[in-house]
């Protein structure tokens, strides 16, 4: 039987791959300029309470596939101090969804914290 720590972190794991994909458009979505991977891993370090801190390396996968579905466009730029960087930004259906998201994700969030409070 797993102990505590073990069920907790594999339910954090379960709950954190369900929003990746949410808070990387959210993130996009209120930028207002295009942003790279690291900047992107920053900014969900700073404004998401380590939530989803230590996961940089898993972001690339869902930009690739936000991408691959059009809710997100990216081109390479060269970089003065290393290699060239892939900047992303939010597309017109990005938005689109991002908005169906958000309310879906506020709609699961005030539905769960109902349940948690005990207004069943």
């Amino acid at each position: 039987m797993e102990d505590g720590a073990s069920q907790l972190k594999k339910f954090q794991k379960e709950l954190s791959s369900g929003t990746v994909s949410l808070v990387l458009l959210a993130v996009l979505g209120q930028s207002r300029q295009p942003m790279y991977g690291y900047q992107i891993a920053k900014r969900l370090e700073e404004v998401g309470e380590g939530v989803l801190a230590g996961k940089q390396s898993a972001l690339y996968p869902v930009l690739r596939n936000l991408e691959g579905a059009g809710l997100l466009a990216s081109e390479v730029e060269p970089s003065v101090s290393g290699p060239p960087r892939r900047y992303y930004r939010i597309t017109k259906p990005g938005r689109e969804v991002l908005r169906e998201w958000v309310a879906a994700w506020t709609a699961t969030r005030d539905s769960v914290d109902n349940v948690l409070q005990g207004g069943v």
